[in-house]
């Protein structure tokens, strides 16, 4: 174990030293008293041999019954102290995991999987836990099992003691043997029954588009492969398992029958009295617990370690957009003012920069069309002005701030982004629209319903805004999921509103009314992003990206006169449009 392991161990647990200095007293406790009960039970087998009265023999039973209560009470102490803690480490663990994840880019959890995040944040949080709970529960209680009874069956008698225990360390070869393939198994097992479920949420997700392609033969042999796969992992489990406990249960009864064997001959000599060979047939079967558990604690402490390092891994992952330490204070509402100096962006790992020297104004108020081909970086630039994605200083300007200058709590406040696809939650239609702002009231809620033109909608739903959307929203259609976004954006009421072709799905009148609306009741600055080239024709100016340079900027009628980028758009929308008319 190397000593960044050993530091991890130590730092985790050092909050909780005190309850773990108490959890490792009572197994102290706990295991001088399992030393003493038999060390009783000799004396008092003995003292029969010598003849027997009631009232000592009831008062010694008394005393065993009263150590064993005690003991018992003290062990069960020990293990809520002990496990307590791994439950504790835990549940923080979990919470620091959450709020660090909430902090990373988007852009780092989409490459990174949310498979492989949501493993470190469950599975791996359960070994460590495992690991500061059970191993270090078992360990401690096996170092003093061992460091207590064998000294005492070492001064009853040194060479029946040895015979005795001398198959135990075949018990623990055994364990460890054993002990790795189940542990895989049960992982195995957890696999399969993960994919049983993954495969059901997706299939209740997607009942319409199963419904659509009659594909339900389909899903059923999906799901019935994926069902024998659990079926098989959990049953070879269980042969293990099957095998591997009778195999404990034989060496320790060789164990004891080579002790039986032995004393007798040295209770025949004299050598040994009754009470020797039962006290040490008493502690020899209380090694055994300990001696078997140690074979699977050893196991969980290596696997712990490693999932210790991937959780201390991810914690230590610095997200590359970050706050300043020492932010511009922002105490009011911002004019929604935009500029970019050459702004560039390249994504980590990209081999060209998505962006490349953009710069452009946006006064307070002007309604400003982005536009390109598809990959041009229409979406990138969207993300920078939230910063979803790392901008360098002095490349974005907002109301005269530089936007990594600003906290990005203050930013985000100043800047309502509303993607394509506008994430809904699995919860009330009022929940979802006042999401950026939870303590908003019902009448802002509907003002901004009725700005996005979703209050009609609303209102033929049977429960209104108490109406649950399903999960993603699945109860929308497009067009409702998209107004839902752009209404939570609206509540928020942040002086610059950026739309990353937020109106795809909903009809040219009624987006059109929807920009008329927010421009005429809330006067905001508003950068639409949109690969429909009409809805752009409507706007006071038109951004032209391509290959992530800014080539054109202008009105529509402008760049219809010039031959270039915007012109060549045009006319391959206006023939689609025409084709489709034919059609």
């Amino acid at each position: 174990m190397g000593a960044l392991r050993l530091d991890l161990i130590r730092r985790y647990l050092r909050p909780h030293r005190r309850t773990v200095l108490f959890g490792m007293g009572a197994l102290v406790v706990v295991n001088l008293l399992s030393v003493s009960i038999p060390l009783l039970v000799r004396r008092v087998i003995d003292d029969l041999q010598d003849g027997f009265a009631l009232r000592d023999v009831l008062a010694q039973a008394a005393l065993i019954m009263a150590l064993a209560t005690v003991m018992g009470g003290v062990r069960l102490l020990s293990r809520l102290l002990v496990f307590g803690v791994g439950r504790q480490v835990e549940a923080d663990l979990k919470q620091q995991i959450f709020d660090h994840l909430l902090l990373q880019e988007p852009g780092w959890v989409q490459s990174t999987g949310s498979g492989e995040v949501i493993s470190r944040a469950t599975s791996d949080v359960e070994n460590v836990r495992r690991l500061l709970g059970f191993a270090v529960l078992s360990l401690t209680n096996t170092a003093l099992a061992y460091a207590l009874t064998l000294p005492a069956m070492l001064s009853i008698d040194p060479w029946l003691s040895l015979a005795a225990v001398g198959l135990y360390p075949l018990m623990l070869v055994t364990v460890r043997m054993f002990g790795g393939r189940m542990m895989r198994q049960q992982r195995r097992q957890q696999e399969a029954l993960a994919g049983l479920s993954d495969l059901i949420q997706e299939d209740l997700s997607g009942i319409s588009a199963i419904k659509i392609y009659g594909q339900e033969a389909t899903e059923q042999q999906a799901f019935a492969g994926r069902n024998r796969r659990y079926r098989d992992a959990a049953l070879g489990l269980a042969r293990t398992r099957s095998t591997l406990f009778p195999l404990l249960e034989g060496i320790s009864s060789i164990s004891l029958l080579l002790l039986l064997a032995l004393g007798s001959g040295q209770l025949a000599s004299g050598r040994l009295s009754i009470g020797d060979l039962v006290a040490l047939i008493l502690f020899v079967e209380r090694l055994v617990f300990p001696t078997a558990l140690l074979g699977f604690t050893l196991n969980t402490f290596q696997t712990g370690q490693v999932s210790l390092e991937r959780v201390q891994e991810l914690l230590e992952r610095r997200p590359l957009v970050e706050s300043p330490t020492d932010p511009l204070p922002l105490r009011r509402r911002g004019h929604g003012a935009l500029e970019a100096r050459g702004l560039t962006v390249r994504y980590p790992g990209a081999q060209r920069p998505a962006l490349v020297d953009v710069s452009f104004r946006l006064q307070p108020g002007e309604l400003v069309a982005v536009v390109g081909p598809v990959g041009c970086g229409k979406t990138t630039l969207a993300r920078a002005l939230g910063r979803m994605v790392e901008v360098e200083p002095g490349e974005l300007w907002i109301d005269g701030n530089d936007v990594t200058r600003l906290s990005l709590g203050d930013l985000r406040r100043q800047v309502a982004l509303v993607p394509q696809e506008g994430y809904l939650f699995t919860a009330s239609l009022a929940d979802n629209l006042r999401y950026g702002d939870p303590d908003a009231d019902l009448a802002a809620v509907e003002q901004a319903a009725r700005q996005a033109r979703l209050e009609g909608d609303i209102k033929g739903f049977p429960d209104g805004y108490r109406t649950l959307v399903g999960e993603r929203g699945i109860t929308l259609s497009g067009g409702q999921r998209q107004r839902t976004a752009l209404a939570r954006a609206l509540l928020v009421d942040a002086p610059l509103l950026v739309l990353d072709d937020a109106l795809a799905s909903v009809d040219n009148t009624t987006a059109a009314e929807i920009l008329r609306t927010i421009r005429g009741e809330q006067g905001r600055t508003i950068l639409m992003i949109s690969h429909q080239l009409s809805a752009a024709a409507a706007c006071d100016r038109v951004l032209v990206l391509e290959d992530g340079r800014l080539v054109q900027e202008g009105h529509h009628e402008e760049l219809l006169a010039t031959r270039g980028t915007y012109r060549r758009l045009w006319a391959r929308e206006q023939a689609s449009e025409q084709l489709r008319a034919a059609g």
